[in-house]
């Protein structure tokens, strides 16, 4: 017996692309989040880290940030572009 799977559901593009503009849109928050908490640490507002800690933290917390912010959705839109949806 040959029994095949059945073939998958036709995919909306215009669900995958409000999809993709949404992960997009929470990268960017979520870097705009952790710069702003990197800024934040750097100013030495939480009790839990202070004096240089505070400052190498926050740095670090800004370049993750802006890392995030600018270059992931860039990264993410170069994936879109080379996989159309399926």
């Amino acid at each position: 017996m040959t029994d095949l799977p059945p073939p998958p559901p036709p995919v909306d593009p215009d669900k995958v692309a409000r999809q993709r503009h949404f992960a997009i849109g929470l990268f960017r928050l979520s870097g705009a989040f952790l710069v702003m908490f990197g800024f934040v640490a750097i100013m030495q507002r939480f009790s839990w880290v202070q004096g240089d800690k505070a400052k190498a933290f926050g740095a670090i917390m800004v370049v993750t940030g802006l890392f995030q912010f600018i270059l992931v959705p860039r990264l993410l839109l170069a994936l879109f572009r080379k996989r159309p949806p399926q």
